[in-house]
């Protein structure tokens, strides 16, 4: 490819001479040849922060593999599990050893000794400019003055090391380098992270992962349909705040809402403790977990609360259909049949008992209509999500880091499916009044729900971009949903098991089939099927039950993480992750989460078992990857530079 003089040129500025640019060639050929950086791939979160946090403290047991790589039968396995534990809590770890060793200097300069021995093993696979940038500038020369020793000169220099250490000590440094390095160590072990989906839902840390995320190096989001629903929230989707308020109700998750976010629920408790006084609102008792905080509100308000933003939330989603036939979603508006008089509402053309009919705000002449209480309390409610700014702070995040499907080293990331005609070929959704589908269609998708973020208040493609992400959250050709329908009035007011199922999508059907994942991975432009996978989450694995994380050949990866533990009974486990290294792919199965102090105690690891999905016969450099290719055009450009030098066409 001919470079233009003017491209040239504009890189002469950052390359001004002959020297700069090939000192800046020979750098780069060199990180081509270095070992592929480790990828951790991770899903369906759903806001369990302390289950999600200890899996990248361990980075899915990859920690714990390079200590045993670097220490195997020197340490017992209790010493190598303490270790571990150092690694991934250090401040935790040494506020507990104190109170269990006789001498704490002693286990200081041990520790001290045995975390660089496994930082330098992990560093090895960097440059030293990027293992430098790593390391706290307070701790850089030390650190890296003790890393080079222990490798090569360390019998030569043992009294120069020594003194190092023993000095560390003795200024009362120790705590602080235990805890730089073990930080050094756990930044460096995985160089990229991936998060195919759902970081929120019940679990009430979804604040506290975004927190953690919005500071990590290297990561990238696939947005589930619980993820977009409060993307349209904080954009100001007045039926995306509803099912955000009532899925959070319904768990009793009032962390991430008032504490998290600063939502004010006043406006709806007042509203619900004067609509609903005389109701027990029993249908709407929270689901509560060994999670669920004490100092949650009565369960009779929240109940009540629950159900006043539910009926209000069956009116809201009714305006998003009304405005958009195209949807396909009529028929989820269910409340103009119900017969309040007789109990019973008709649901597929079938007459059912209702099991709640006390419903003051509902006009059987015109029943989507809200009150102007309900109108009251939404507008609240949305201008409060949308003056967040700890709740924008995160979305942008995710608008930064985030996408509907990310095509990355020659896998393809998506949270849920490719939505399928029952004959297996890409069905079309209707946007604007075009067909889409296939990857035009995620392209698309993807347009608008940034224009739901982006776009200017008077915009009227914003009011649009709203309306398709609630329609991404339980929409039934929406990749990330895929379901028929989502039962929740159904779940709420009949008894009849059948109306609650939520059909999946053909996707579902016809994803263990080879020939139907190819054909994805070909449509979203991956030629090299024979080491492609498709990788996503959504549905849980049932390990249980034999089913296996792998389908397709090979083809498909679905590994849900299994954080919520309203899964684990029917899982067997506590779901997957997923690691990619310059030695090939292997899955990480996981057993349940218990606390951080069993982990910090015990050094307890949850990682049940590991499976090879692809072994490379040689080592996968950097050279093969995406960023090779980014790296192998930039040398290219600066060849075509140093040319230009030498032939006098641009001067240095």
């Amino acid at each position: 490819m001919e470079r233009s003089i003017e491209y040239l040129q504009l890189l002469s500025k950052s390359f001004p001479s002959i020297a700069a640019a090939s000192t800046e060639i020979i750098n780069l050929e060199a990180i081509l040849n270095l070992p592929k950086g480790t990828e951790h791939f991770v899903t369906d979160i759903h806001g369990e922060y302390d289950a999600f946090d200890y899996v990248l403290r361990s980075a899915s047991g990859v920690i714990q593999q390079k200590i045993e790589a670097v220490f195997g039968s020197d340490l017992s396995d209790e010493e190598k599990r303490s270790l571990s534990a150092l690694i991934s809590y250090p401040e935790a770890k040494m506020r507990a050893v104190k109170s269990e060793v006789s001498d704490i200097d002693e286990w200081y300069k041990v520790s001290l000794m045995q975390l660089i021995a496994v930082l330098t093993r992990v560093s090895s696979r960097y440059t030293r400019s990027k293992v430098r940038k790593a390391i706290p500038r307070d701790y850089a020369y030390i650190i890296e003055e003790l890393m080079h020793e222990t490798r090569g000169a360390f019998l030569s220099k043992h009294n120069y090391v020594k003194a190092i250490v023993d000095t560390i000590v003795s200024t009362g440094r120790a705590r602080y380098f235990i805890i730089a390095i073990a930080n050094v160590t756990r930044s460096l072990v995985i160089d990229h992270l991936h998060i195919i989906g759902d970081i929120y839902d019940r679990g009430p840390g979804a604040h506290r992962i975004m927190d953690m995320l919005c500071k990590y190096k290297d990561y990238n989001i696939q947005w589930g349909n619980h993820d977009l629903v409060w993307m349209g929230a904080s954009a100001g989707s007045a039926a995306c705040v509803a099912n955000v308020l009532r899925n959070s109700l319904k768990y009793a998750d009032m962390g991430t809402l008032e504490d998290g976010y600063g939502i004010s629920l006043l406006p709806l408790a007042t509203f619900a403790m004067e609509t609903y006084a005389d109701d027990p609102c029993t249908l709407f008792d929270p689901v509560k977990s060994d999670d669920t905080p004490a100092d949650i509100p009565p369960v009779r308000l929240m109940s009540q609360m629950h159900k006043a933003i539910t009926i209000i939330q069956f009116k809201l989603e009714a305006a998003v259909t009304a405005r958009h036939p195209e949807f396909g979603m009529d028929s989820r508006n269910l409340l103009h049949k119900m017969d309040l008089k007789r109990g019973t509402i008709i649901v597929d053309d079938r007459e059912y008992r209702l099991l709640d009919t006390n419903f003051p705000t509902i006009d059987p002449d015109d029943p989507y209509r809200l009150t102007p209480a309900e109108q009251n309390v939404i507008d609240r409610l949305v201008h409060s999500f949308t003056s967040s700014q700890t709740l924008a702070r995160h979305m942008e995040c995710f608008y930064t880091n985030g996408s509907l499907y990310l095509v990355h080293n020659n896998n393809l990331l998506y949270h849920g499916s490719v939505p399928l005609n029952e004959d297996g070929t890409l069905a079309a959704m209707n946007i604007e009044g075009v067909e889409y589908k296939g990857r035009a269609l995620f392209d698309t998708i993807d347009k608008y729900v940034r224009t739901a973020h982006y776009a200017s208040s008077d915009d009227p493609i914003k009011e649009y971009g709203r309306d398709l992400i609630w329609y991404l959250w339980c929409g039934p050709v929406s990749p990330p949903f895929d379901k028929k329908r989502m039962a929740t009035l159904e779940r709420y007011f009949i008894a009849e098991k059948e109306t609650h199922a939520e059909p999946k999508g053909n996707y579902y059907h016809l994803k263990n089939r080879r020939e139907i994942c190819e054909m994805i991975l070909r449509e979203f432009g991956i030629t090299d099927l024979e080491n492609a996978h498709i990788i996503n989450g959504h549905i849980p694995v049932k390990a249980a039950s034999g089913e296996s994380p792998i389908k397709a050949g090979g083809r498909l990866l679905v590994i849900d993480g299994g954080f919520s533990k309203v899964y684990h009974r029917q899982t067997g486990i506590a779901g997957y992750t997923l690691i990619y290294n310059s030695h090939g792919m292997r899955l990480v199965r996981h057993r349940p989460f218990e606390s951080i102090q069993d982990s910090i105690a015990h050094g307890m690891d949850v990682v049940d078992a590991t499976q090879v999905v692809k072994h490379s016969d040689r080592q996968i450099l950097i050279r093969d990857t995406d960023k090779g290719k980014r790296i192998i055009s930039r040398v290219e450009d600066l060849k075509a530079l140093l040319q230009a030098y030498r032939t006098g066409l641009i001067r240095s």
